[in-house]
């Protein structure tokens, strides 16, 4: 099973940069907090996805799948 990770952030363009521009990237956008942490939080009850300490805001969640190139 791949491993997936998931993330908010205000800055997406500069979180995909970080995480070395994950060819399978999705995004999407949140009215607000609750609702953003509410979708990452459904997330993470799946086994394949994780999180790391780094959230840099809520505007936008992403995901993106876990390669040895990338960088959570």
């Amino acid at each position: 099973m791949a491993r997936r990770f998931v993330g908010l952030t205000d800055d997406p363009a500069r979180r995909e940069q970080d995480h070395n521009n994950p060819k399978d990237w999705k995004q999407r956008t949140f009215a607000t907090e609750d609702e953003a942490r509410r979708w990452m939080k459904e997330l993470l009850e799946d086994p394949e996805f994780e999180t790391g300490a780094g959230d840099r805001g809520w505007r936008y969640g992403y995901t993106y799948t876990i390669r040895p190139w990338t960088r959570e």
